[in-house]
């Protein structure tokens, strides 16, 4: 049976997350097995003339500098693990870039820790540019900024982030590739019977229980890869553990086939962005709008433009959540808003080609993109 690669509603391009763990990039012996990332390049670029957009999180910046380093086992002292990384992700994005060129595509290097997706600022700001990048053809290649985490901060693994990445660009399908077949009802190292789980739902709880540990490399094991698709699933993505080992796994993917284990969300994508959104609601202010806004909103589903907007109430930042309200006072939506109460002030009623004259600056063509939107 072949599996349904999801496409996205109204003409949008569909996105893939996909992310490289470290045992399927490098050793202790060799650092960054360059003949493995070269194949990675060419599946993604296969995907990205297919029409996929495709954003890279990969692992491998620690094993490379371990490498590098002369070290034979992995450090426990987080200044340790932060000077690996700091020399191995030169090799890592080196790598990377050096591959990519050879098709004529450009990378760009976007290093993230928690605090960049918990602030809500920066998680705006993480947004679009992850945005911009795609829009420019430009591949995104994510790793968790590990020369400045903390114990307290860190994603802890890459599982994680891919899941948090996925959230950021509302990704179709987050593919977590392994050096496993994918989840097993019991680890198949020990039990030669052990059968493949080849489907079932992201956050059931009874699968947990199947998953066992990871490799000396990574931190992450098939635990993680579960936690992550409870993520991912947030914002409506689909999430296939699928064996990096075998030949062309991606393109076999995108054809449809089933590989590997795939968690389907509990909820629509839409249902499951506005849950995830919902999950961070405290308004600290509103807007005012005018009927056409209105209209707009709840019937095309588009973005608040600064035009539609008759007032401003209360004090909020960049990213902060404020409630639209119409002319009677009555909430018709609420979401992330572009621009601080004092800039809002400066723009309501003008249109957006008019933001950096009244600025000096632009930020965002909207006061809410429809993506960090959802109507009442």
């Amino acid at each position: 049976m072949k599996q349904q690669i999801d496409s996205t509603p109204g003409g949008d391009r569909c996105c893939w997350v996909v992310k490289i763990g470290s045992a399927l990039l490098t050793d202790t012996v060799v650092g960054l097995n360059g003949d493995a990332i070269r194949d990675w390049v060419e599946q993604i670029v296969n995907l990205r003339r297919s029409g996929l957009d495709v954003v890279l999180v990969s692992s491998g910046s620690i094993a490379e500098g371990m490498q590098r380093l002369g070290w034979k086992e992995r450090p426990h002292a987080l200044y340790q693990l932060q000077a690996a990384a700091a020399v191995g992700q030169m090799g890592l994005i080196q790598a990377y870039e050096s591959a990519f060129q050879k098709h004529g595509l450009k990378t760009a290097q976007v290093l993230l820790t928690h605090d960049d997706l918990a602030d809500r600022q920066r998680y705006l700001n993480a947004r679009t540019t992850l945005r911009t990048l795609l829009e420019l053809g430009v591949i995104p290649v994510v790793n968790e900024n590990d020369t400045v985490v903390t114990d307290e901060i860190c994603f802890g693994d890459n599982d994680t982030l891919a899941a948090l990445v996925a959230n950021l660009t509302d990704a179709d399908q987050l593919i977590i590739l392994t050096d496993q077949e994918g989840l097993h009802d019991k680890d198949p190292r020990h039990h030669p019977d052990a059968k493949l789980i080849s489907t079932g739902v992201a956050g059931d709880q009874g699968l947990e229980g199947m998953a066992g540990p990871g490799s000396t490399l990574g931190r992450g094991g098939m635990l993680t890869k579960l936690k992550a698709s409870a993520k991912a699933a947030r914002s409506g993505t689909t999430t296939i553990i699928a064996p990096g080992g075998l030949d062309q796994v991606l393109e076999k993917l995108l054809s449809g086939e089933a590989i590997g284990t795939r968690l389907e969300p509990q909820h629509s994508r839409l249902a499951a962005r506005k849950q995830w959104l919902a999950g961070h609601m405290r308004c600290s202010g509103s807007l005012t709008i005018d009927q056409g806004a209105v209209t707009v909103l709840r019937e095309a589903g588009r973005s608040l433009l600064p035009v539609g907007v008759t007032a401003v109430d209360g004090k909020f930042s960049r990213g902060e959540v404020v409630a639209c309200v119409d002319q009677n006072g009555k909430e018709v939506a609420r979401g992330l808003v572009n621009y601080s109460d004092e800039e809002a002030r400066k723009i309501i009623g003008f249109s957006s080609d008019q933001i950096e004259g009244r600025l000096g600056y632009v930020d965002e063509p909207e006061l809410i993109h429809r993506d960090n939107l959802w109507v009442n």
